[in-house]
Parts: structure tokens; C-alpha cells; sequence
């Protein structure tokens, strides 16, 4: 039996149905976060309401008394300008309890839109021995200290590093990983001259020097560095900056997809053979492929694979496609129900399980966490070819020791 009971939203509690696991038993064996700007397709992404197919399987007003399940509190924006991703997050995190049939977790939502610090104080009072979430790097900021205070670990779903440590871990996607692996890569394929554009801003200078130290790492030599700011004139600019450091042999644009297609096309008239480099930020734009300008790029992310039977189940259930960010959500349930066959309702949650070298399998793939407190992503690299992306470089399924 899956349970799951919303905080602070009187009037939107949910109800949900069994599912057939789409795979989950066997997947249990940076910058200021970015947030997509809409599902994978469009659709009004808002919780849905559907009658409930069987009574023991369902949401709950007011907490439930049941001392024989581990408390989790799931820390998402439920109202205001992010609640469609948010909401996508909290539907995930039931479809994951309902698909491993889960008998030791139960999941209480709470709205991080009305007050990070307050929900995380509400569901620490409420008896939350973890917290899943939050979402945006200010929110984590709010509620880690009060999380620490009461020895209560946080698996937040931001990608910004600055927010990682003293018992907040990150899951969120961050640039460096996938830049690194796209420069690994590009070096195996003959790339050795690289140049790069880059935004102004803190995710610009955490891919700046994630973009060196891959470039330096993998032995190849960076041409040219430009920076620019997000208005009108500024990629133009820096392109043209940019050019006057030719030839190199590839170019990474750290920016999303709508942004690097209008750099690629003006990096192609001085060089059509020049390939384009792309970061994580392209795997949550459903029109990637359709740019010609991104013809031939590559860029490294999370793999689809799993993602997609994910979004279809989802995607039948709701009536609306997921917002790509939803898999963080999924996957931090099976790590947690994983953990939770060792851990006794009602004691602390067993931190040091979260250092298990062999890491853990979800919907976006392999992963663990690491020193750092950042989880560390098997990422595969795709290539952008006919209106479509094609994996040249699977990734990894685990980690070796």
C-alpha cells in the first residue's frame, strides 16, 4: 500500500490508481537551478483528479498516524510560478511508490511556494526523517540549516554546487558532468583545437571552468573563451570575438537549446565544418532536434531510454506530459525505498547509505553520490541528425570499481 498526503493546499488532494511497474523492482538492485519552461509537451500541467481504483491506495488529509512506515516530506512549489514542474514532481514520486509496490514509505507533500524554511520546519515537527527536495537553489539555502539542525539529510533536485554539503546532497543535473563527457568524447572523434561561448553569470562561470579543466584533462588546447550577456547583440558579438581566433575544430555553446541554435548558425558561416558542442540544458528542449542549425552537434546528458516509458506511462495517467525534471523525483523514491529495506520506521534515516560506491539505478540512469555530496551521472552523448538525436556514445551502466 503507497501513501502519499499533500500540506497546505486545502481543496488538491489527489487520488491515485495501481499501476503495473514499468520496471522499478529491477532498477532497485549550478548555477541557480534552471527550470524547464514546460512539459514535454504542451499541455496544462496541474494535478490531476481521478476517482480512486482501489480504496487502500490513496491520499489522506491531515498526517497519517501510521508509526510502521518510514516518513518522507517531498518539498516541491505546489502554487505560484513553478507549480507545474512541481506538481510533476509530486506526481512522480507516487507513480514511483505505486510501481514498487512499496510497504515502508509514505510521502507527505508540502509547498515550498509559500515558505521553503516553514514547510521544512512543518514536516520536521511532523516527524519527516528525510526531506525530497527542494527544487530551487534559494529554497535549499532556506531549508538546509533547519534539516542539519535536526540531523535530517536532504536530497534536493537544484543543480546549483554552491547549495551541495553539510547534509545536502544534490540530484539536480549539472553542467560540469556533461561537459566534461562531451569534450571526452569530441577528443576520441580527433577534436583538439576547442573555443567556447558562454553567458554571462554563475552558470556561465561554472561551465567556463568545467570547459578547461575537461578541455585540459582530455589534452587538448581551448582557442578562445567568449563570454556574453543574454540581450540583444550579445551572442552576435562574441561570435565575432570568437572568430578572430580561428580555426578551431569545435565549439561549445553553454546555453539552451533556442540560444546555441542561433550561435551555431552564426559560428557555420565562418566554418561549416566547425561542430557545435551543446551542455545538459539541451536534453529538457523537446524542439533540440528540429534546429538545423544543431545539425551534427553533440552534447552529453542523462540517458531517454527508460525516461520514455516513464513519460508514456505518465503521460496516460495525468492526461499531460511530464516536465523532464519529473525523473528526479522518481528516482529519489527508489533510492529511498531501496535504503528503506534497512531502515526501521521511526529511527533516523541512514545517512551513510547514500556513500554506497556501487551508486544506484533509476529512470535517468546510473548514479551516486560523491565526496562532494553531487550525484554523479553515467551520461551517455547524442548526436543531432535528420530531425532527430541518436546516441553515439551509450552510457555507462554502472560505476567500476
Amino acid at each position: 500500500m503507497a501513501d502519499a498526503t499533500t500540506i497546505g493546499q486545502p481543496g488538491r488532494h489527489r487520488a491515485f490508481g495501481r499501476w503495473v511497474a514499468l520496471g522499478a523492482a529491477c532498477l532497485l538492485g549550478a548555477c541557480q537551478t534552471i527550470v524547464p519552461r514546460g512539459p514535454v509537451e504542451p499541455s496544462q500541467q496541474r494535478p490531476t483528479t481521478r476517482p480512486v481504483d482501489r480504496p487502500e491506495i490513496g491520499v489522506e488529509t491531515g498526517i497519517p498516524r501510521d508509526a510502521e512506515r518510514n516518513r518522507v516530506a517531498l518539498l516541491v512549489p505546489l502554487s505560484g510560478s513553478n507549480a507545474g514542474v512541481g506538481t510533476s514532481i509530486a506526481n512522480a514520486t507516487m507513480l514511483a511508490l505505486l510501481d514498487t509496490q512499496n510497504q515502508r514509505v509514505r510521502i507527505t507533500n508540502y509547498d515550498t511556494a509559500t515558505g521553503a524554511a516553514a514547510a521544512a520546519q512543518r514536516a520536521i515537527a511532523e516527524g519527516a526523517q528525510l526531506i525530497l527536495g527542494p527544487l530551487l537553489a534559494d529554497d535549499v539555502r532556506a531549508v538546509a540549516p533547519i534539516a542539519r539542525a535536526a540531523n535530517i539529510p536532504v536530497l534536493s533536485f537544484s543543480n546549483d554546487l554552491g547549495v551541495a554539503g553539510n547534509g545536502a546532497y544534490l540530484m539536480g543535473y549539472v553542467p560540469t558532468q556533461s561537459i566534461a563527457r562531451v569534450v571526452d568524447f569530441a577528443r576520441t572523434r580527433g577534436v583538439s583545437n576547442f573555443a567556447g561561448l558562454v553567458p554571462n553569470g554563475l552558470y556561465g562561470e561554472r561551465a567556463s571552468t568545467a570547459f578547461l579543466r575537461a578541455v585540459e584533462g582530455a589534452g587538448g588546447q581551448v582557442v578562445s573563451l567568449q563570454t556574453y550577456a543574454r540581450g540583444p547583440g550579445g551572442i552576435s558579438g562574441a561570435v565575432t570575438r570568437l572568430a578572430a581566433k580561428a580555426p578551431y575544430d569545435a565549439v561549445l555553446i553553454a546555453d539552451g537549446g533556442a540560444t546555441a541554435a542561433s550561435a551555431a548558425a552564426m559560428v557555420k558561416r565562418g566554418g561549416a565544418s566547425t561542430r557545435i558542442l551543446g551542455t545538459e540544458l539541451w536534453n529538457s528542449d523537446t524542439s533540440i532536434a528540429a534546429k538545423p542549425a544543431l545539425s551534427g552537434a553533440w552534447y552529453a546528458s542523462v540517458s531517454d531510454t527508460l525516461y520514455r516509458q516513464y513519460a508514456a506511462k505518465y503521460r496516460a495517467r495525468f492526461g499531460a506530459g511530464p516536465y523532464r525534471l519529473s525523473s528526479l523525483g522518481y528516482d529519489s523514491v527508489l533510492l529511498t525505498v531501496r535504503i528503506a529495506r534497512d531502515w526501521k520506521p521511526g529511527t533516523p534515516f541512514p545517512v551513510n547509505r547514500l556513500r554506497d560506491g556501487d551508486g544506484f539505478a533509476g529512470i535517468d540512469g546510473a548514479f551516486r553520490f560523491g565526496r562532494d555530496n553531487v550525484a554523479e551521472r553515467a551520461l551517455e552523448v547524442k548526436e543531432i541528425r535528420g530531425g532527430t538525436t541518436t546516441v553515439v556514445s551509450p552510457a555507462p551502466t554502472g560505476f567500476g570499481k
